[in-house]
């Protein structure tokens, strides 16, 4: 299986799209069960227009797809674009262990007998 790599405007897509409380449960309830933007709305104390503006960020992400089913338009989230902003999260992750390791041997490395605690 080929990764298709982010690009940076994938990245800031995806962040921006997740920054807001109400689009991450958007996220959360789509990659449960798929609902109606009708049925979303029905979840939230704002407009249904405010909803579909909330989705449209989302898609715009790829974070969720909507596909029209009669009247209705379905929201599905994407649970592969999750698992590739999982991946950027584990290398950054990576980093940042990596560079405590580092730490922790350069401070082991300036110990010396007087100085460990015993």
């Amino acid at each position: 299986m080929v990764v298709q790599e982010l690009t940076d405007e994938d990245v800031n897509r995806i962040f921006r799209a997740l920054a807001d409380a109400t689009r991450r449960d958007i996220v959360r309830r789509t990659l449960l069960a798929e609902a109606s933007v009708s049925q979303l709305a029905d979840a939230y104390d704002m407009s249904f227009a405010a909803v579909q503006k909330h989705v449209a960020v989302l898609e715009e992400a790829r974070l969720v797809a909507k596909e029209p089913r009669g009247r209705e338009r379905m929201v599905r989230g994407d649970p592969e674009r999750i698992r590739q902003a999982q991946r950027l999260l584990d290398q950054f992750e990576q980093i940042w262990r990596s560079r405590i390791d580092r730490l922790d041997a350069l401070l082991a490395e300036g110990e010396t007998p007087s100085t460990q605690k015993g």
